[in-house]
């Protein structure tokens, strides 16, 4: 498991919709059940803050960890992927990003890199292609990621589908822009880890969630399953390009694991909240009180309030 990929998970899932602080101390206590003792936990956090992920607050001998503005904008992101409550409708327009000019190999290193983050996919070496990027969006990601020399190198297009007789298809255009087989085993992988506990919490009749799993002990074990089911159904969509159903082939395992993850994560969120106003604590003692729009998450299609502080 590595330890900074988590550590972002919890901040984005579970830290972000209480205002995105916490003690350093409240932190390790959190993440002590996992195995991640205190002085990984203290050495990842450094190394975020370096990465700019995470800055230090200072209040009295104490201080608070925050995303910064760079990690507050990777965690909106993710947020939209994850808690939407389904794919967006293709507009059946591709966006294409064009390369050219005189890079050298490091930059388009760079460049592929930050595309492919943002789900592109390449076709040659020059070309990256999504069905629905935000063109705008991806050029301000770009800057944020300290690419703005590479700008000028860059074509943002938008194409339409012209669909002409004889012509390559769409499902031709993606089999050639990503390699959906290994993401699809992922998927499978996926599902198969997490349904038995589904069918577990399923197994104990229809009580409300807030009686699920109440007590101590059972609230932490739902805090440590939200949080792992969050952090592996988060990268799984760091390598997922969400394309339309259309563009899918048949029997697409992203959509189960969808689903499976909406519903566990919907019979976790009471118990593992009570986990949290017992021990998340900011540098002043306090419990910060949850987003008032949290409960929404899967719900509705407007993730980017449910990242709000």
């Amino acid at each position: 498991m590595h330890a900074g990929s988590l550590i972002i998970s919890l901040f984005g899932d579970l830290l972000v919709p209480r205002g995105g602080r916490v003690w350093l101390g409240s932190l390790i206590h959190l993440l002590a059940p996992l195995g991640l003792n205190e002085r990984l936990v203290r050495t990842t956090v450094f190394r975020l803050v370096r990465e700019q992920w995470l800055r230090s607050e200072a209040l009295g001998r104490r201080s608070d960890y925050l995303l910064t503005p760079a990690g507050q904008r990777r965690c909106a992101d993710a947020a939209r992927q994850i808690y939407a409550a389904h794919a967006p409708e293709w507009d059946r327009r591709w966006r294409l990003i064009l390369v050219f000019g005189q890079l050298a190999q490091k930059e388009r290193d760079a460049l592929r890199r930050a595309l492919f983050w943002r789900g592109f996919g390449a076709v040659g070496g020059e070309c990256f292609v999504h069905p629905g990027a935000d063109l705008a969006g991806t050029c301000d990601a770009l800057i944020a990621d300290g690419l703005a020399q590479l700008l000028g190198a860059v074509v943002p297009f938008l194409a339409a589908d012209a669909s002409l007789a004889g012509t390559a298809s769409n499902a031709d255009l993606v089999a050639r822009a990503w390699d959906l087989r290994e993401l699809a085993e992922a998927y499978a992988d996926f599902v198969g880890a997490y349904a038995p506990l589904l069918a577990q919490l399923r197994g104990q009749g229809e009580l409300a969630i807030d009686e699920v799993g109440e007590g101590g002990e059972n609230d932490q074990d739902a805090f440590l399953i939200r949080l792992l089911l969050i952090h592996d159904y988060r990268r799984l969509l760091l390598r997922d390009p969400q394309l339309p159903g259309v563009l899918l082939p048949a029997g697409w395992p992203g959509q189960p694991a969808r689903a499976l993850c909406k519903e566990l994560y919907r019979r976790l969120l009471t118990p593992s909240e009570r986990h949290l106003d017992r021990l998340l604590s900011t540098a002043d003692g306090r419990c910060p009180a949850r987003h008032a729009r949290f409960h929404s998450r899967f719900a509705v299609d407007d993730p980017l309030l449910l990242a709000a502080p």
